[in-house]
């Protein structure tokens, strides 16, 4: 039965990246077709799922900066999100039954409440999932986003704390002296190496955490979360982050799969599963007049918002605690299960277009700004070259042509933490991302000669490439690409160079050698 569970995801996950749409989608859609088959959910799907939530946390730690949380755009947002979304519920959520349009299912306004709070929250696997596809994980709208949804992750434990009476063990109080286990998690990390024991060495902080706070009666997802912070301030943890990301992708598959054994739909619940939907539309404009209000620009807040803009497993795990508690009938939990699976499938569609969205609606969006909130290019007058993305392999092109004596060229960098770094070494560089339509229209009119795409997710430089054209950019353009098949389609869209770095890294080598092969010194070698 566990074959058929890989067969099913496979041949769907393989049919939606036919049809040019995330794997995720056909994962969903195997876990309701394996649920209509009458296939019976094991442990092991359900271990499958928390290892991968856990891993997902613990490498958001790795990434995230604590002082993000206490941005006022961040935690003003959730707070203000979550009650305006709490009134508007008991509004609507009411008014079928109160209107006499339907009365399948009765809600009184106790439970309008608790299935407004339920769907006030934002998928932290789905948010993540899209925003690393985008490689939009520490650009201003992705931090925005996953600081939202860690605030939101602790309202839910706070809730689950009080409705199920529960409380933490006296021990939770010895937590708040883990930030002196620091150095300790700094030399496993160290010590681990680059080998096989390294992605081990994630796998214990990760599980290690989610059982410490499990044991003393705290969420233990907190617990993975917080030891990925502990962490993030050390040199490996980019390189643990990378060693991690293929284990927690194949994890989560069992997480998509066990959100279709959660229900299956009947006919009377359609048209209130289709109504749950349409409020996705009221959540993106909540979170974006919000945002306006506090002063974040327009395209961070329309990119944040509708990234934001699905319902979360953590609303699932909400409303069991009602059904568990009698506060809301079962049918709630189908209702909003199949709403929330319908949520994760329109929100990762929806962003795969999100900056040619914003690049045709952007004259609209950014009139809404508060003053001075909207982004400015002071570009220098001496460039030529633009190396975007300075990760490795762009800070490597870059060092190669300055030692050239390109002295026209420079760098864009996503990362505001990088530019500071890359400052401080005396790296001419600029910050801003790659995908916003109004950079390009700046780098269009200083006529810039060639422009080296070296980021690190296709996705994120086909979207680069379209804001390019629709800016009418018309210089030289070189990529570098993973794989042959995305090489082609760079080349497809009209770059000029697309550089494999994985098949091609030889000639670079043989490149950097060739002064050894034509010299002197070879030859006095040979003749030793």
């Amino acid at each position: 039965m566990d074959f058929l569970w890989i067969l099913v995801a496979f041949v769907f996950g393989l049919l939606a990246r036919q049809l040019t749409m995330p794997p995720l989608t056909g994962f969903l859609l195997a876990g309701f077709v394996l649920n209509a088959m009458g296939v019976e959910p094991t442990n092991m799907l359900d271990e499958l799922a928390g290892i991968g939530i856990t891993l997902m946390l613990f490498t958001i730690g790795l990434k995230l900066d604590a002082r993000a949380l206490f941005r006022t755009d961040v935690w003003v947002t959730t707070i203000t999100q979550a009650g305006s979304w709490l009134v508007i519920g008991l509004v609507l959520l009411p008014l079928p039954t109160m209107l006499g349009i339907s009365q399948v299912f009765q809600v009184s306004i106790e439970t309008a409440a608790l299935i407004a709070f339920a769907l006030s929250f934002s998928s932290t696997v789905a948010v993540v999932k899209i925003l690393e596809e985008a490689s939009e994980l520490k650009v201003r709208h992705g931090r925005l986003a996953l600081g939202i949804l860690i605030i939101q992750d602790l309202l839910a434990v706070i809730f689950m704390v009080s409705a199920t009476g529960e409380m933490p063990s006296p021990w939770a109080a010895a937590l708040l002296l883990l930030p002196l286990s620091r150095p300790v998690i700094y030399w496993l990390a160290q010590r681990a190496g680059h080998g096989e024991l390294l992605p081990l060495t994630g796998l214990f902080l990760a599980l290690g955490g989610y059982e410490l706070f499990h044991y003393v009666g705290i969420e233990g997802h907190l617990g993975a979360l917080l030891f990925g912070m502990l962490l993030a301030g050390h040199n490996k943890a980019s390189e643990l982050y990378k060693t991690l990301m293929q284990f927690k992708d194949l994890f989560l598959i069992g997480f998509f799969l066990s959100v279709g054994f959660t229900a299956l739909p009947t006919l009377d619940m359609v048209p209130i599963v289709i109504g749950l939907t349409l409020l996705l539309f009221l959540k993106f404009f909540l979170f974006f007049v919000v945002m306006i209000v506090l002063g974040v620009s327009g395209r961070a807040s329309f990119l944040a918002s509708l990234v934001l803009s699905n319902f979360s497993e953590f609303g699932l795990i909400v409303a069991q605690v009602g059904v568990n508690k009698e506060w809301l009938s079962s049918d709630w939990l189908v209702m909003i299960a199949l709403a929330m699976s319908a949520s994760f499938v329109i929100s990762t569609l929806l962003y795969r277009y999100a900056h040619y969205f914003y690049a045709r609606l952007n004259p609209i969006i950014n009139r809404f700004e508060r003053k001075n909130a909207h982004t400015t290019f002071n570009l220098p007058s001496n460039i030529d070259i633009l190396v975007v993305g300075m990760g490795r392999v762009g800070k490597g092109a870059y060092l190669a042509l300055q030692r050239k004596g390109h002295d026209d060229v420079w760098g864009l960098e996503s990362d505001a933490q990088r530019v500071v770094l890359l400052k401080e070494k005396n790296v001419q560089v600029i910050a801003g991302d790659a995908d916003d339509p109004e950079f390009w229209e700046h780098i269009a009119r200083k006529k810039i000669g060639l422009v080296m795409l070296a980021l690190p997710a296709h996705q994120e430089m086909l979207a680069t490439l379209q804001m390019m054209k629709l800016a009418g950019y018309h210089g030289l353009v070189a990529a570098v690409a993973r794989y042959e098949d995305e090489r082609e389609e760079l080349l497809t869209l009209g770059v000029d160079i697309a550089f494999n770095y994985y098949s091609e890294v030889g000639s670079g080598f043989a490149a950097e050698c060739e002064e050894l092969i034509v010299g002197d010194r070879l030859q006095k070698y040979n003749g030793a």
